[in-house]
């Protein structure tokens, strides 16, 4: 078995494709691909999602749109324990902190990442080496209508603060589901933002997060 040289068709191409890697290690899969696994993920933090994207076919790369933009859906790895419970948070994307006037809900970034996304659990104990961990069965999730008003309730509240000028008072604490967190590699990253009387101010670039209890009640309801 080879990863694809193309994207998936459609969608039932790609549940194939999740399919045929469930149950297998990230070790076997990594051989399979000619990848070498290192030997923690503290320093390659994006290792296991790139491998997993080569064997579903993902297109996107880095670029600000969907992993498989041509089916409108977005791959989210959540590395869980043995009750399921996922051991972080998960990434959305970067929050504009520029504050885009008439920017809503419905045409923000955030909705358009979790219009419809692919998530698929990995192990992530950390006492088990990293090639020893295995890939489960994906999920193909759509927010239905209360957990897409959580997520707009939480967008907007964050949104209006950096409208205003005060991201700089925006803790982690605040959001239902949704939350706002400095994104980037080191402390020493800044960016522009707005100020509280409308100027440019410079502050650490954030990222909009999804809480672990949030991706662990669709794990939920997806597995029982």
């Amino acid at each position: 078995m080879q990863p694809p040289q193309s994207p998936p068709r459609d969608l039932a191409d790609l549940l194939s494709r999740c399919q045929q890697i469930a149950g297998l290690s990230l070790g076997e899969l990594a051989q399979m691909a000619n990848v070498v696994v290192p030997k923690n993920l503290q320093r390659h933090k994006g290792w296991q999602g790139q491998l997993l994207e080569l064997w579903l076919g993902a297109s996107a790369g880095s670029k600000p749109q969907q992993d498989f933009p041509e089916l409108g859906v977005e791959l989210k790895t959540v590395p869980i324990d043995a009750g399921w419970q996922p051991l972080e948070t998960t990434y959305v994307c970067y929050a504009p902190l520029m504050g885009a006037p008439g920017m809503t809900w419905a045409r923000s970034n955030v909705r358009n990442k979790l219009g419809q996304v692919l998530w698929l659990p990995v192990e992530g104990d950390r006492r088990l080496p990293v090639a020893q961990r295995r890939v489960a069965n994906a999920i193909l999730w759509s927010p239905d209508a209360r957990e897409d008003e959580i997520l707009r309730s939480d967008w907007e509240e964050l949104t209006e603060q950096i409208v205003l000028g005060q991201v700089e008072q925006i803790t982690a604490r605040q959001g239902q589901a949704l939350h706002l967190r400095p994104k980037a590699a080191n402390g020493s990253v800044f960016t522009d933002a707005l100020g509280p009387e409308g100027e440019r101010i410079r502050t650490r670039p954030r990222g909009f997060y999804l809480r672990k209890s949030f991706t662990h009640q669709i794990l939920i309801n997806a597995f029982g």
